[in-house]
């Protein structure tokens, strides 16, 4: 007892003489030519011991700093600014002294240098490389077995929300590359949940530019913000994967389990997912290319949505998902694949009470409803890309995707409405029964050829999308109308079968062909070829008398087929020099629409020309994504000015 109690006494009398250890360090930044106060350097504290980062932070309008969690010891300060030298210096924290001024730091800009200067220190945490900010892992402290989203989180300008969605400089993060290579498709949790972060060498964060400008070289303004993840040499080859259970009361449970196998260029990975705990997948970001939507109307109708619809939090999961990857490089790099299977199915049961009043002119009216629900969606999917150099200015890319949605929805509900007096105004029953089956097919084919020229580039893009919708369904209603003595008004009914067929096909080309005027203007010219063909059969049928869903009810009914060809040509030039960036061009195209009325044998055609004129100017004032643009797209959209500041 009296061992315990001592025990108590230090840990309260060693508390506070922790909290003491913490020191500041002040000071401020100024250009050395002009004696301009500098704002937003990026300032490091880094132990002298290890090189762990320990604190970070930037200058503010005056140019003053402050990092505030420091221990005494040594360490290394480290400033860097977009076209100025890096500044390095060794820095002792007394631990006499709770705060330490080192006053004004000059930064030199490297045109001025006359000589390059090498200080040699141990890893940098945080760099900046041109447009990429690349981080060092082995600079920041991480827990056994943390994964690379642990890792992440501690990076500054990185955040990672409970759900693993992950926001860069102020924008998304789209894509998670390990090793610049795609891993199960544009999927980032499976990359920042399973990889252990001791595996990683360096973490790269940049805005991917699209295929087209980076073979052409020209920026067409499509940019994905990027994290590659880079591993240690000796972390690629082997196997390594984890397997986690957990369980709870009322019977809640998850597990989840994944294995990967890296061997040089190949990588083989497989995941599998089970619970009820409302974790319902590690992320499916693909799914919005062919989910199936399924849902009936008030009015009776059936409508497809293309909104994500496994899971919005309500009701009870029960969800199994799994996952196949392979991706590999061989022929000395000139050949590559990269293919992702993934399955899933998810069954939600539930139930919802909703309790209302309405404080109208004419009264007050108080509603009751409840619901039942059970929902269940199997989906498929396998995407593979192959990409083959055939010599050092040629390149053929084929990307085959795929998918099968299959949907169960029931649903059964009942309200009551009565007056503020406690009258019964109305009732309300329905039930819903839906199931639906979606497929889903994508392939592409791209060939880029580099010519002489230095910036001269031609490349072709033929691609074909195929979507087939089928669904059933049942809508039975019943809605009763009560007068102010509780007699029965009225009754409506209805009861019918819904029928919902429809297809998409889309067949697209593209040719482009580039041609460098100078070292900072170039013309694109363009042109294109589009082919799109659907057709929707809509059709709701009530019971006969027989009992049998036969009688066609033409007013929620209908089935159309559409037939669009598009010609589209277009030049703009393209001017890049030094920050600034401006591009300016037009597009023309003709478009002949056909729209038939199966049931009336109406045929509606229009043909017309769209003409689009667009001009962009971006101006970047620093790397670290200070930019202003401006765009004009005429006739459609007005003026747009972006502004943006990402520290």
């Amino acid at each position: 007892m009296k061992l315990t109690f001592l025990i108590i006494i230090c840990v309260f009398i060693t508390m506070p003489l922790m909290a003491q250890q913490m020191h500041t360090l002040r000071g401020s930044v100024i250009d050395t030519a002009s004696n301009i106060k500098m704002v937003n350097v990026s300032v490091s504290m880094m132990s002298a011991k290890d090189s762990i980062l320990k604190d970070f932070g930037r200058t503010n309008a005056n140019g003053e700093f402050q990092l505030s969690k420091l221990k005494p010891g040594r360490h290394i300060l480290m400033m860097t600014y977009p076209g100025y030298a890096d500044y390095i210096e060794y820095i002792q924290i007394d631990s006499t002294k709770k705060e330490k001024d080192i006053g004004q730091v000059k930064l030199i800009l490297k045109a001025n240098l006359l000589a390059e200067v090498l200080v040699k220190a141990k890893a940098v945490a945080v760099k900046v490389k041109g447009d990429t900010t690349e981080f060092n892992a082995g600079s920041f402290e991480i827990q056994p077995n943390s994964r690379v989203e642990d890792l992440l989180k501690q990076f500054p300008g990185i955040q990672v929300d409970k759900d693993g969605k992950i926001t860069a400089q102020g924008e998304t993060v789209k894509k998670v590359l390990v090793d610049g290579e795609e891993f199960f498709g544009d999927d980032p949790t499976l990359v920042t949940k399973n990889i252990r972060a001791d595996m990683v060498d360096k973490v790269q964060l940049y805005d991917k530019k699209s295929d087209q400008a980076t073979f052409t070289g020209i920026d067409d303004g499509e940019k994905t913000k990027t994290l590659n993840i880079k591993l240690k040499e000796d972390k690629k080859s082997g196997y390594f994967g984890k397997l986690e259970a957990g369980g709870g009361t009322d019977d809640f449970y998850r597990g989840q389990s994944m294995i990967n196998i890296f061997k040089g260029k190949r990588k083989f990975s497989a995941y599998g997912l089970g619970g009820n705990d409302g974790t319902v997948s590690l992320g499916w970001e693909d799914a919005g290319k062919y989910s199936s939507g399924v849902q009936v109307s008030d009015g009776g109708g059936i409508y497809i949505s293309g909104e994500r619809s496994d899971y919005n939090g309500q009701g009870i999961p029960v969800s199994r998902n799994g996952g196949l990857h392979y991706d590999a490089k061989w022929n000395d790099d000139k050949q590559s694949i990269n293919t992702n299977y993934k399955i899933s199915h998810l069954d939600v049961d539930g139930n919802s009470s909703t309790v209302t009043q309405n404080n109208l002119p004419t009264g007050t009216i108080n509603s009751n409803a409840t619901s039942d629900y059970n929902n269940m969606t199997f989906r498929q999917k396998l995407d593979a890309t192959y990409e083959v150099k055939l010599d050092t200015s040629s390149t053929i890319r084929v990307i085959v995707d795929g998918g099968v949605s299959d949907v169960d929805r029931n649903e059964s509900y009942f309200s009551t409405g009565g007056r503020g007096d406690g009258t019964l105004l109305n009732t309300s029953r329905r039930t819903n029964t839906n199931e639906g089956t979606e497929q889903q097919f994508f392939a592409s084919a791209l060939y880029t050829k580099k010519l002489k020229k230095k910036g001269r580039t031609f490349s072709l893009l033929a691609s074909q999308d195929l979507r087939k919708n089928e669904t059933t369904g049942y809508l039975n209603s019943t809605n009763e109308f009560f007068g102010q003595n509780g007699e029965r008004e009225g009754t409506q009914v209805i009861d019918q079968l819904k029928k919902n067929d429809s297809r998409n096909s889309s067949f697209r080309t593209n040719v482009t062909y580039t041609e460098p005027l100078n070292t900072s203007l170039s013309l694109i010219f363009n042109y294109g070829l589009n082919l799109r063909n659907s057709a929707a059969d809509r059709r709701s049928y009530n019971m006969s008398s027989s009992g049998e869903y036969d009688r066609l009810d033409s007013a929620f009914s209908n089935n159309f087929e559409v037939d669009e060809t598009y010609h589209e040509g277009g030049a703009s030039f393209n001017y890049k020099k030094d920050k600034a960036t401006f591009n300016a061009g037009t597009k023309a195209s003709t478009v002949d629409f056909s729209q038939k009325d199966l049931y009336s044998g109406q045929v509606y055609s229009r043909n017309f020309i769209n003409w689009n004129p667009q001009a962009s100017y971006q101006y970047r004032f620093s790397q670290q994504n200070l930019s202003v643009s401006v765009i004009r797209e005429i006739p459609h959209n007005p003026l747009l000015i972006r502004y943006s500041l990402y520290g």
